[in-house]
């Protein structure tokens, strides 16, 4: 993401049972799957855009809906994957039905932004003010019920309107690379169709998949959260495990309290004491450091990567590059797993503290199983989550 500069991914065919979020490199991940490891899709949103979701509701295994503050009007994104020409049309028309449920969620005034696999084509002929000339290769039955749909609901099928060679328009290449389509799309409600600067395919992106990205250039106005003045985490740990620090910083704050001198007022004593605390510890007690990302990445693994993107023209070397590169990756996050540890047993007694964060940069802050919605007394759903908030506060008075 941070190489394509992507504000926010979305994910078909993610394979993860359940739903719900994960925090990964400052990352906010949203998911939802199945009982099983099949189908699923998710959504990836960069850090600065995440502290402004609303909410989320995973409808199925192949529809996700996030909602997103915007200004003046919030920005609804859904994720999908269609189900292939092999499955039945009771599939189908079940994935229709979940398209049209998170539809209801969105008010009409509200951007709504469909993407992801739809396993359709819609061809080059242009339809209506709904598929632009601009598509690729020739319409079959799954394009036709998508355009019907689309048609519906007053949403244009994106990547059709924006005139692109042809390797920028191919989403999907079959095994072997005998047949290139497109059958990925990224769709906008046509009210805002102008708020779309562009959108085509990027190729040489390297995702070890037979699916390309699509990448959409959108023009519109997210909510900023006011940042709150970042507070300084000093490690207060080290004071357990670390005597001189501690007789240091003991030390410290004593003459700088004493150097106010004796105050009258007792809040004057407290301002002096907190302040005598707090420049001690700028001065002695080590900061916590920020870290994102794998930690276990390293320089070499990072250099291999690279070398597998540019080998993309070649199958047979791009696989054995993939191959080492999976090799590293998974050694190198077993020695840090395993180091972690080691780390972890040795605070379990003198620094807790230090132990339970490094057992969560292990684990990760993952939520399970949660679609993310609440259905109120009326049968309304709410996947707001202030709303959710107050309707649960309301139903704790009424115990």
């Amino acid at each position: 993401m941070e190489r394509m500069k992507l504000n926010i991914l979305g994910l078909s065919e993610v394979r993860w049972k359940g739903a719900g979020k994960i925090t990964s490199g400052g990352h906010e991940i949203i998911y939802s799957g199945g009982t099983e490891s099949e189908k699923g899709v998710g959504i990836i949103v960069e850090q600065t855009i995440s502290k402004a979701i609303k909410g989320y509701w995973a409808l199925s295994d192949r529809v996700l809906l996030v909602k997103i503050a915007g200004k003046p009007v919030d920005l609804n994104i859904v994720q999908v994957y269609a189900p292939t020409a092999n499955r039945n049309d009771k599939d189908l028309d079940k994935f229709y039905n979940d398209l049209d449920t998170a539809k209801t969620q969105c008010k009409f005034q509200d951007p709504l932004i469909i993407m992801g696999d739809f396993n359709a084509k819609v061809g080059s002929d242009k339809v209506d003010d709904i598929v632009g000339k601009y598509g690729l290769g020739i319409r079959n039955e799954r394009g036709e019920k998508l355009i019907e749909w689309c048609q519906t609901n007053n949403i244009i099928v994106g990547n059709t309107w924006f005139q692109q060679p042809p390797r920028r328009k191919w989403t999907w290449k079959s095994p072997g690379d005998e047949t290139r389509n497109q059958i990925d799309f990224m769709m906008i409600s046509k009210r805002y169709r102008n708020a779309l600067l562009l959108a085509k395919t990027y190729p040489s992106a390297d995702c070890y998949s037979d699916h390309v990205p699509v990448v959409g250039k959108f023009k519109l106005k997210l909510k900023k959260n006011s940042k709150p003045s970042a507070n300084i985490k000093f490690d207060l740990a080290i004071l357990k495990t670390n005597q001189t620090i501690r007789e240091k910083y003991q030390i410290s704050v004593q003459n700088k309290f004493e150097a106010f001198g004796d105050a009258e007022e007792v809040e004057q004593q407290w301002e002096n004491f907190k302040s005598a605390i707090m420049e001690a510890a700028t001065e002695v007690i080590p900061k916590v450091k920020r870290k994102s990302k794998q930690k276990w990445m390293t320089e070499e693994i990072l250099n291999m990567m690279e070398e597998r993107r540019c080998a993309k023209g070649n199958k047979e070397k791009y696989e054995q590059i993939h191959k080492k590169v999976q090799e590293k990756c998974n050694m190198s996050k077993e020695n840090w797993v395993n180091e972690k540890c080691k780390e972890i047993e040795q605070q379990r007694k003198h620094a807790p503290q230090t132990m339970y964060r490094n057992i969560e940069e292990i684990t990760g802050k993952r939520t399970f199983l949660s679609t993310g919605r609440l259905k109120a007394k009326n049968g309304d759903i709410i996947i707001d989550k202030e709303k959710i908030l107050e309707v649960g506060r309301i139903h704790k008075r009424t115990l």
